[in-house]
This record gives C-alpha cells, structure tokens and sequence, in this order.
C-alpha cells in the first residue's frame, strides 16, 4: 500500500479509508501504537543483522583468500564452504553455501537410458534398485522431484556403459538456479559438542 499523508485527527483503516481518531476505540489506538513502536525496532535489528552478515561474509572470505596467498594453506570445501575455530577450539564458525538446482531435457534423456538399463537387467536387476529409480523420478504434489534422490543415482556403482551415460545426462542436466550464503557460530559445551549462537527471533 502506497504511503501518502495522513491528515491530523485521522487514521488511515485497512481499506484505506480516514477515520477520526476520536471514533476509534483505545484498544486500537493502543494496538497500533504497540505494533508501529516494534515493527519500528525490528527494522532498526533487521538492518543490523544484515549488517553484521555481510561483514562477517567479507571478513571470511578475506581471511580464506590471506590464508592461501600468504601461508599457502587452502581453506574452504565444496562450493566455497569453509570452518573455522579459534586456537581452542571453544568456538567455531561455519560458513555454507547451500544451493538451488534445478534439472534441464537432459533428464528425460537419463531416465530413457536408466530405463533401457532396467529393461535389459530384468532377470537380474534386484526389486531393491527398481524401488529406488522410481522413487527417485517420482514427482510431488505441486509437480516437482526429488532432486536429492536423483542425485543420489550416481553413487550406485554399476559398471554398464548405457547407466553411466545416464548418470553422465543427469550430472549434465543440472542448472544451479540459485544459491544462498549462511554464517553460522557455535560454542563448545562441558560435553565436547558444539551449541549454535541462536540469531533468529523466531526461535
């Protein structure tokens, strides 16, 4: 809803009409105040906390990119996630990358070959391996797969050329729609493991 001025005396209601303020009940005035006065402090810890994640991003990865250049000591695993513990090893931080793919044609092309394999091994093939590929090329309610389980066929290790063209197809057919960075910070408790600082209002 687009902010305009209010004149004094009113308020604006939800349907955007003015309203006197001496016909509104105080409970609604006291509401209102309480809910502008929150939202108000919330926006001020939203921008900090955005803050403070976009500086603690940089200090990391300055700190990853120093370490290879200067000490030679290469930080940092799969797709740019990285841990890090102080001397102690009371703290740590944590930050991942997660994400977001999504498959291309290329997938069709992959299950016509993993059906092809399935076809020709069906004396063979366990009820086991055929539970698993239908499992996996099976769609949700909203008309999406699973894309956890389809990646998950290329770590059964068969040694037939037509399945590892399939596999081949659905690493080819992933495109990285999106991803998003995470800072996480933990700390060491008397048992050895590690308590996650809480950030989240909602928790």
């Amino acid at each position: 809803m687009e902010n305009r001025q209010i004149p004094g005396g009113y308020m604006e209601d939800t349907q955007g009409r003015l309203v006197p303020v001496e016909s509104i009940k105080e409970v609604d005035i006291a509401r209102n105040d309480l809910v502008l006065e929150l939202m108000d402090k919330a926006r001020g810890l939203s921008s900090t906390i955005a803050e403070f994640k976009t500086a603690s991003m940089d200090d990391i990865q300055a700190f990853v990119e120093l370490s290879a250049e200067k000490y030679g000591a290469r930080l940092g695993g799969n797709r740019g996630n990285v841990t890090l513990h102080s001397f102690d090893g009371r703290f740590k931080l944590v930050r991942s990358i997660d994400e977001f793919i999504r498959f291309d044609e290329r997938l069709h092309a992959a299950k016509a070959l993993i059906d092809d394999c399935l076809k020709r091994w069906s004396d063979g093939s366990s009820v086991e391996l055929r539970t698993i590929v239908n499992d996996a090329f099976q769609v949700d309610k909203a008309g999406r797969i699973n894309t956890r389980r389809i990646l998950a066929l290329r770590r059964i290790n068969i040694e037939d050329e037509t399945w590892q063209q399939a596999m081949q197809a659905i690493s080819d057919s992933v495109q990285v729609i999106n991803s998003k960075a995470y800072v996480r910070f933990y700390e060491r408790k008397p048992d050895g493991s590690y308590q996650q600082l809480n950030l989240s209002i909602a928790t």
